[in-house]
């Protein structure tokens, strides 16, 4: 499978055995799987633990992901986060702004949407709508009181 980053495919160099969320062992470091209706509660008591963090996208139109990763980060985790299932390219911006380091997608998947289309939206801190309208609206400012 391989690992969306902004430089593209890349295996996959995380050797790590994931546990589920509402199954963690004892003894950390961990590697932790997500579930989209999973409770974080126990995965925010053991953040400082967690090397790595994979959040299941069961559909592209799921979008529960992104709100967990957005949990983590505020919450402090700044470990290894992936996004793991079914997230399309068109989706790849939307996951790094989320807090996603990277994408584990299907081989399927790579096949279908290759590595050029992923790399398109790799400049994902560029194309940011809301950073434009605060652009915008500091311009219209400037001008309205100069």
């Amino acid at each position: 499978m391989p690992i969306v980053t902004d430089a593209g495919f890349a295996p996959d160099d995380l050797n790590a055995r994931f546990s589920p969320s509402d199954d963690l062992p004892a003894n950390g470091p961990l590697s932790i799987d997500v579930a989209p209706d999973a409770d974080l509660t126990p995965v925010l008591a053991r953040l400082e633990e967690a090397t790595a963090i994979r959040v299941a996208f069961p559909s592209s139109a799921d979008g529960r992901g992104f709100t967990i990763a957005r949990q983590l980060r505020r919450a402090g985790y700044t470990g290894r986060l992936r996004a793991e299932g079914h997230v399309i390219a068109d989706q790849y911006a939307m996951a790094r702004r989320s807090g996603f380091d990277e994408v584990e997608i299907s081989d399927d998947l790579a096949a279908r949407q290759p590595e050029d289309q992923w790399l398109a939206r790799a400049d994902w801190q560029a194309h940011d709508y809301q950073s434009r309208l605060g652009r915008r609206r500091d311009t219209k400012s400037a001008a309205a009181s100069a």
